[in-house]
């Protein structure tokens, strides 16, 4: 039955998940699905978790004065992140909704598009957690760490 999931939620389906289920203004943040993993790579490490990679293309409308991407955007595209890396670990779509986001801002971005690596720590009947870094994509340096916790509806 899993194999059947995994065959039925993969990046295409969440593709256009992120085009049909979030709000409008999720998607004026220009995200893009990059990577979704739903199973370990063979020989991968042992300490491997579900997750997905996703991108914030830069935009001026997402500054704050100076011309940096303002938290706001940033703590969005990380909500978003880990919406996806459940799904992966849960191998489809489940209602769920945020309990808890902390996040530490590391350093400033700017001028640069913005990834987000989600991965799934653990995954319940009741509650999920996970942790996604943010990276500026023309350096691949962390600006931002964040841990977050959803209720499974």
């Amino acid at each position: 039955m899993a194999e059947q999931q995994a065959a039925e939620f993969g990046l295409q389906e969440a593709r256009q998940m992120l085009q049909e289920a979030f709000a409008p203004w999720v998607l004026e943040l220009g995200l893009s699905i990059e990577t979704l993993e739903l199973d370990p790579p063979s020989g991968g490490p042992a300490d491997w978790q579900p997750g997905a990679t996703l991108r914030m293309a830069f935009s001026e409308r997402l500054c704050r004065s100076g011309g940096v991407v303002c938290g706001q955007a940033l703590m969005a595209l990380a909500d978003t992140a880990m919406v996806f890396a459940v799904c992966a670990g849960n191998r489809g779509f489940r209602p769920m909704t945020t309990v808890d986001q902390t996040t530490h801002f590391l350093k400033a971005v700017a001028s640069t598009d913005v990834i987000a690596d989600a991965r799934l720590v653990r995954l319940g009947r009741t509650m999920s957690f996970g942790r996604v870094t943010l990276l500026g994509a023309s350096d691949g340096k962390p600006v931002a760490m964040v841990s977050s916790a959803f209720a499974m509806l």
